[in-house]
This record gives structure tokens, sequence and C-alpha cells, in this order.
């Protein structure tokens, strides 16, 4: 892929992702109930908390809910794709400077995002079972299990993001530096 096109992809991958994010905000199931979170749900961890939960929401938060967990794909896709080209970003460019560690450490990175983005599709097939009865005792602490290792796993890889963000904008203020030192080309 081009940097012009990684480019493109990553904005629009970007608006989706803030846009999601916000979309998700505003359906939360506990906007309707006035009780708990999807998060909550997320790590209920059993069934009977889990049911709890469910119940907590009546119907109204129960199809909010329904709706936050399939919309939800639509962010998986975006913010998977979006860390994963972003840390893309910073190895290619890690290695064109070389920057090793940062370059080594890109090698494995950006896979995570991908990665957290197929345990969080996991985590919301259980959440699904689970909210519409069918999840049994199995469900909520996998999804809750899913959810941890989802939530490490992209936070590792939005950290990649930024401090190769910040090793770019760095690199960036010393040839500036550089540039103001040396005076006008002759």
């Amino acid at each position: 892929m081009s940097a012009r096109h990684r480019k493109r992809a990553l904005i629009l991958l970007g608006v989706a992702t803030v846009a999601f994010t916000v979309i998700l905000e505003l359906i939360d199931p506990s906007h309707v109930s006035h009780g708990p979170t999807i998060l909550d749900f997320e790590f209920a961890g059993s069934h009977a908390r889990a049911a709890q939960i469910v119940a907590e929401w009546g119907p109204k938060g129960r199809s909010a809910a329904h709706l936050s967990l399939l919309l939800d794909y639509g962010y998986m896709l975006s913010y998977g794709l979006f860390f994963a080209l972003a840390g893309f970003a910073v190895r290619d460019t890690a290695r064109a400077h070389d920057w090793r560690r940062l370059a080594v450490i890109g090698a494995v990175v950006p896979f995570f995002a991908l990665a957290a983005a197929s345990f969080d599709a996991s985590e919301n097939v259980a959440l699904l079972l689970t909210l519409a009865g069918h999840g049994g005792s199995f469900a909520p602490p996998f999804a809750a299990i899913c959810s941890a290792i989802k939530f490490t796993l992209i936070a590792i890889a939005m950290l990649y993001a930024v401090c190769g963000l910040a090793f770019c904008l760095r690199a960036r203020r010393l040839q500036s530096s550089w540039t103001d030192l040396r005076g006008p080309a002759s």
C-alpha cells in the first residue's frame, strides 16, 4: 500500500472509529435503563451477574444492548484496521529512520490490533448469546476473558502508535532545529 493510500485509509478509518465511538456511547443501555453499562456486561464474569444486568436493563435496555453489540462489529473493523495500519506506518517509518527497537517491535505489535478485534468479536458472540438467554454458565466468563485480552492488546497497539507518533514529531523538531542552525541555503 502506498503512503498516500495508507494516509487516506487511516483518515477514513479514524473518522469511522470516532463515529462508532460516539454512536456506541449514545446508545449504551445505561442511558435507557439508568443501570449498568455495556462495559459492565462485558465484565460480568458469571451467569448470575450477567442475568442481573440483563434484568436491570429491562426491555429497552436489552434492545439498546443488542443494537450496541451488533454495531460493535463495525467498530471492531474500523479500530482494528486503523491501529493495525497506524502500527505498520510506524514500523515502516522506524525502519526508514533506523529506529531499531521500534522497528523490531513493529514486526508484531500492529497485528495486536487485529487480534484485539478478533477477541472483541468472540466476546460479542458470547454476549449476544447471554443477552438471548442462551449463554449458560460458559458465555459470561468467556466474554470477560475475551474483553480483558482485547483491552490489553488494543492498549499495546495504541501505545505503539502513540510512541511512533512521538518519535516522528521529535525527529521533525530536531530536523527543523538543525535546519534553523544551518541557516538559509547558499
